[in-house]
């Protein structure tokens, strides 16, 4: 059983999406005839976690993350890609095989002119900010002109990665085409894909190690035996590349300009028609932009944003006290800011690189006090899911509006319906019916039972 396990694990993160399939439900046979347990949930979440179809650290698909949360007992667990919704339907859907309260979204980066010659949490590129879509029920969504446009311009600035960095490292020079876009499921390709490219390359051009190392110790400023002793640690390896040829100083840096990203508005266009949240990231509370959070999250508030995303890990898990004291400062300080603006906060890890956790330590003692409003914030995003596609009566409906008289108020539902709504059999959305009183949802949910995969 164990071979069978890992074998039907492996290839949950195969790029064909019908082996996908077919091995969840293969997993799932197994717990059903009783030679795999299934844990209960336990209080830790991960509701931003990238797939394969941006970039995953360990390769992991929408299903394999699913399954994972669900073996490691996590009370929600939630995706986000960058500049696509190629993983909401299928993690959705496995969310509900497993037995998981799942949620799903998007991340890309925006421009906001109000802040152009300030730092926001894009480093080194002023007026540039992540930005998050957060519970999508669907990659079918009505604005799929600006979706495309997201996908587009993410794979030009990625092409003009390679079109710099390709005279400066020949001949380990790639094709876009044939070494990077075959590294996606989906041919959303990012800087991580290239790297994973050129190393290939590398290795194909100068198959002794001591002439590779060579070879790049002078690409790379490095010493030949630095680099012989990294090609055993492939992500580190990759990660150099990326630092030292692609980010800021790097011979195949693109600096953003305005035009090249998206507007806060049009973003939020599309996220609110789909149904779903716009959400303000945060990254440690240093930079000039975060520093004036207060007018930052006034004019994003203002134009539609109604939750926080943080990845905590970051800002408790530093090596130099002086900065971990700092950064844990900020962090409890903007949980403070948000709880008192009646803001859901969403956290998790990314999972964007190797070596990145899976879930994040919420025992720790920087982490405990906020462990309560974590878990508040993924429920929160997990009710909003499953209301949403219950008939339209998510977070930020007009359903929600009616019934709810302040953020206050509508986050203690939300927050209470999320640990009534057992997950998988919550799936079943036939329960609700869209228009009913929020006390009748209830009523509905809590009579489905406990979820028997």
């Amino acid at each position: 059983m164990p071979d069978t396990r890992a074998l039907l694990e492996q290839q949950l993160n195969d790029f064909d999406a019908a082996a996908r399939v077919a091995a969840l439900d293969g997993l799932m046979a197994l717990v059903r005839g009783g030679r795999l347990e299934l844990p209960a949930p336990r209080p830790v979440v991960n509701v931003h976690a990238h797939t394969f179809f941006s970039f995953n650290g360990y390769g992991y698909s929408p299903s394999y993350f699913a399954w994972k949360a669900r073996c490691e007992g996590l009370l929600v667990a939630g995706v986000v890609d960058f500049d696509v919704l190629d993983a909401v339907d299928e993690f959705l859907a496995a969310c509900q095989t497993v037995g998981l309260r799942g949620c799903a979204g998007l991340e890309t980066r925006i421009f906001l002119p109000e802040f152009g010659t300030r730092e926001i949490n894009s480093p080194g590129e002023p007026g540039i900010k992540y930005y998050v879509g957060a519970g999508f029920v669907s990659g079918n969504v009505r604005h799929r002109d600006i979706l495309e446009r997201l996908r587009v311009t993410a794979g030009q600035r990625t092409r003009a990665i390679v079109d710099r960095v390709n005279p400066h490292v020949a001949p380990v020079a790639i094709d876009y085409e044939r070494d990077v876009l075959p590294l996606t499921p989906k041919g959303n390709a990012t800087e991580r894909h290239v790297c994973m490219a050129y190393e290939k390359k590398g290795e194909e051009v100068f198959p002794d190690p001591h002439a590779r190392a060579t070879f790049w110790a002078e690409k790379l400023g490095q010493t030949p035996e630095s680099l012989e002793r990294l090609f055993a640690d492939s992500p580190g390896f990759q990660g150099l590349l990326r630092s030292q040829l692609m980010k800021q100083g790097g011979v195949g840096y693109v600096a953003p300009e305005g035009p090249d990203f998206p507007r806060l508005e049009e973003v939020n266009r599309l996220i609110l028609d789909a149904g779903a949240i716009p959400t303000v990231t945060w990254l440690n509370g240093l930079t000039e932009g975060e520093q004036a959070i207060e007018e930052l999250l006034d004019l994003l508030l203002d134009a539609g944003a109604a939750a926080l995303n943080i990845i905590p890990d970051r800002n408790w898990n530093v090596k130099s006290p002086d900065e971990r004291h700092a950064k844990v400062e900020k962090l409890h300080e903007i949980v403070a800011i948000a709880e008192e603006r009646g803001l859901p906060v969403l956290a998790g890890t990314e999972m964007n690189a190797h070596g990145q956790k899976f879930v994040d330590e919420f025992g720790v003692p920087e982490m405990a006090p906020l462990r309560e409003t974590f878990m508040n914030g993924a429920l929160i995003l997990y009710a909003h899911t499953l209301l949403e596609r219950a008939g339209g009566m998510g977070y930020l409906s007009d359903w929600a509006k009616r019934h709810f008289a302040s953020p206050r108020d509508r986050n203690a539902y939300f927050v209470e319906l999320g640990r009534v709504a057992q997950p998988g059999d919550a799936y079943r959305v036939d329960a609700l019916e869209p228009g009913m009183a929020p006390e009748d949802v209830i009523t509905a949910l809590s009579r489905c039972g406990e979820c028997t995969p």
